[in-house]
């Protein structure tokens, strides 16, 4: 079973909250009979759609094959969280790869959060860019490294922009007791997933890029130049640019090998009396394992994210979300969901994401563990750099040796399943 098809109506958007706020482009014909173009995208979320922006704007000729709808995956699904740097911290991050690339993936980090406000600035979206996301603490016991962290930044990276908060603080700005402390990221910022998806495919067209919807991809044949087949035709191009992330199943053995599909939640409430759960319009993200996150949508409606799945079919979602929503702000006993939709990301084992050359005219960006609206956009415009030769930034990201998951794409997804039920556990505990 194909996790595109899994869970949605085929060319359907998710019945959820930003599919009922946003405004679509009219349904793009679908590919048929034989296309050529200089570069063939497969798959019209962030990365694709900015890959096609950026090299469309450069003179190539682009088609985007989408097997749904522009934004239909994670990308009009998430949490809408655009933070700076990489997945994980910067000391793991030096472990890895040393203190020399460890700055340039910190610098990558920042690019990827200028790139999004500058993309919604330069093309007027209206996607309602907000700064702001606090990074709440479960335990007191994780608070002094949260602040010890904020200060190494700031000491060792120039990023001045993380405040660190004490447990009084947090509490003021969300309603909770959940939380011992924090640090408030107001360089950091939250968006509108899906109208950010639908701007950079606006964006992309008018550019010059044409974006083929309902054309799932079943084969790629490598080559100068290389062939893309759809269910009703294909695409030889010069170039191909891999952009599926967590719906690209097993097209691509060498990707998937690295990259783990998972499911994660989202639920939406009724509008809420200001004030009620959080006093200050900024995102939050807790440090629990399975992580909670949320914020306040447009009309005071407070969108919570949490609980994963790692088969094919979502559980209930409404029931699965709202345990942790109440863990977190128990005075939502009594409030209605109006919403509730689940997506599939991609994660791979250390949580950075997953740059990889293919063969000499064929390159994949993916596993964005979470941390995708900024760093999927930003591969998109790193990857059209590499198609015009330009691959210094690229080249930098796959260097990161990435570790595939223990038995392949056969046992990944149980052998994750262990390990979350484990920190799960844990989070559950205290430990």
């Amino acid at each position: 079973m194909n996790l595109l098809f899994a869970n949605d109506r085929a060319g359907a958007y998710p019945q959820s909250y930003y599919a009922a706020t946003a405004t679509p482009l009219d349904p793009l014909p679908a590919l048929k009979g034989v296309e050529r173009a200089d570069v063939c995208i497969i798959g019209a979320g962030y990365t694709g759609l900015s890959a096609a922006l950026h090299l469309a704007e450069r003179g190539y000729s682009v088609i985007v094959l989408e097997a749904h709808r522009v934004g239909f995956g994670a990308s009009g699904r998430n949490g809408g969280q655009v933070g700076v740097g990489q997945r994980i911290e910067q000391d793991s991050i030096e472990a890895m790869v040393g203190r020399e690339d460890a700055r340039k993936l910190w610098d990558i980090g920042l690019q990827a959060r200028d790139l999004v406000r500058d993309l919604i600035v330069r093309f007027e979206m209206d996607c309602g860019w907000k700064p702001g996301v606090l990074h709440a603490d479960w335990h007191a016991r994780d608070v002094p490294h949260a602040h010890a962290y904020a200060e190494k930044l700031a000491r060792e990276y120039d990023y001045h922009d993380i405040e660190p908060l004490g447990r009084a603080e947090v509490q003021e700005i969300v309603k909770t007791r959940a939380y011992q402390g924090g640090t408030l990221d107001h360089g950091s910022g939250h968006i509108h997933p899906l109208r950010f998806a639908l701007g950079l495919a606006r964006a992309a067209l008018a550019a010059g890029a044409r974006i083929c919807e309902k054309s799932l991809v079943v084969d790629i044949q490598q080559g100068t130049p290389a062939k893309v087949q759809t269910q009703q035709g294909h695409v030889t191009a010069d170039h191909v640019i891999v952009a599926a992330n967590g719906y690209l199943g097993g097209l691509v053995p060498k990707v998937a090998a690295k990259v783990m599909p998972i499911n994660n939640f989202i639920i939406a409430t009724e509008p809420l009396a200001d004030g009620h759960v959080l006093a200050r319009d900024v995102a939050v993200a807790d440090s629990k394992f399975v992580i909670n996150y949320f914020r306040l949508s447009e009309e005071g409606r407070l969108l919570f994210g949490g609980g994963e799945s790692y088969g094919y079919r979502f559980p209930d979602i409404t029931r699965t979300v709202r345990k942790p929503m109440l863990e977190v702000f128990p005075q939502l006993e009594n409030t209605r969901v109006d919403y509730a939709w689940g997506g599939t990301l991609a994660i791979t084992r250390t949580r950075l994401p997953c740059f990889l050359r293919l063969g000499p005219n064929m390159y994949s960006a993916s596993g964005y563990s979470g941390h995708g609206v900024a760093l999927a956009s930003l591969a998109g415009q790193i990857m059209a750099e590499a198609v015009a030769g330009q691959s210094e930034r690229f080249d930098v990201m796959a260097r990161v040796k990435l570790p595939g998951f223990p038995g392949g794409p056969m046992l990944r997804s149980p052998l994750l399943a262990l390990a979350m039920t484990w920190f799960s556990l844990r989070d559950r505990i205290g430990l």
